[in-house]
């Protein structure tokens, strides 16, 4: 089971996660041939490497894999547009809960916490 899982993400969270697949919940700031630069929940700054992936709102949720602390390389995305702004505080405050131990049957995480590159 564990190679299912996608973990839901913020900048801060992305060295934890290097070569392993990701959501990230993030606002798009630029576009440009195959990068898109977003701003995570946390606020941190991220590059998608978006080749063949298509970006077509304001804010999504991009599932990919971790290149390193700062770049993810896109498989998908999905929009997450609604009526207004997305309250991205909220957003960073869920995906930190996570990551509590006390929800650890809710939100299973990776097995091992090393990335899968330095094995």
């Amino acid at each position: 089971m564990n190679e299912h899982i996608s973990m839901r993400v913020n900048a801060a969270r992305l060295s934890g996660a290097i070569g392993r697949t990701v959501r990230l919940p993030c606002k798009v700031l630029r576009l440009s041939d195959d990068i898109a630069i977003v701003e995570a929940s946390d606020g941190g700054q991220v590059e998608i490497q978006r080749k063949n992936v298509d970006v077509t709102a304001t804010y999504v949720e991009v599932i990919g894999s971790v290149v390193n602390e700062s770049t993810i390389k896109a498989m998908a995305t999905l929009p997450l547009d609604s009526e207004g702004e997305l309250d991205m505080q909220l957003v960073n405050d869920v995906i930190e809960l996570t990551f509590e131990s006390r929800f650890d049957k809710l939100f299973p995480r990776y097995v091992t916490e090393p990335s899968l590159h330095t094995r």
